[in-house]
């Protein structure tokens, strides 16, 4: 069954997860994006329901109080991400497969929840360096956040033998084939 299965892909900021993504979204047409809801800022090229479900603080805090996560956390201070209930069964009645684009604790959060019904994939950077450079060259975030996101991504690294499998993003063509093979011997 169909419902049973979930993709779920995880890295420290600036790996290259949303990059491969929506290439697995441009490969297996079963697949549907999981949109988490997030209580930052929109950015200029994101769009509400699309990229994420943007809600204030208090919103979110009305879903943690009602259990309507499958899991969430505070990912920076005051800042929530999380997966909806809801999304997961939106995805399901389209008798879809979701794919998970999500921080490393989340990631682990929804490996535990799906269990061997999961395929719980980490993105690695080639090195700190790397990293820090593709962040930097994405100029979204400021000095004290990029910071902040590289502090994180340190922790958040040693985290990768958690996961099902680790593919490290040096050549990202590279990389797309070794997520759609494994992608693909999972759906079999």
């Amino acid at each position: 069954m169909i419902q049973e299965k979930a993709i779920i892909v995880s890295a420290p900021s600036g790996a290259g997860k949303s990059t491969l993504v929506h290439h697995l979204m441009g490969v297996f047409p079963q697949l549907e994006f999981s949109v988490s809801a997030c209580t930052r800022p929109k950015r200029a090229e994101e769009t509400d329901g699309v990229d994420y479900y943007f809600i204030s603080v208090a919103q979110f805090q009305e879903h943690i109080e009602s259990c309507d996560f499958i899991e969430w956390e505070e990912v920076y201070q005051g800042c929530f991400y999380g997966t909806l209930k809801s999304e997961i069964r939106r995805i399901w009645s389209l008798d879809k497969i979701p794919v998970f684009d999500v921080d490393v604790k989340g990631g682990l959060n929804l490996k535990k929840y799906f269990r061997k019904s999961g395929l719980a994939i980490f993105v690695q950077p080639p090195s700190m360096g790397t990293l820090k450079e593709r962040l930097e060259n994405r100029g979204t975030e400021s000095p004290e956040d990029l910071a902040k996101r590289i502090g994180r991504a340190e922790k958040e690294l040693s985290f990768a033998p958690k996961f099902d499998t680790v593919i490290v993003n040096n050549e990202l063509e590279k990389a797309k084939q070794e997520i759609c093979n494994l992608v693909q011997s999972f759906l079999q």
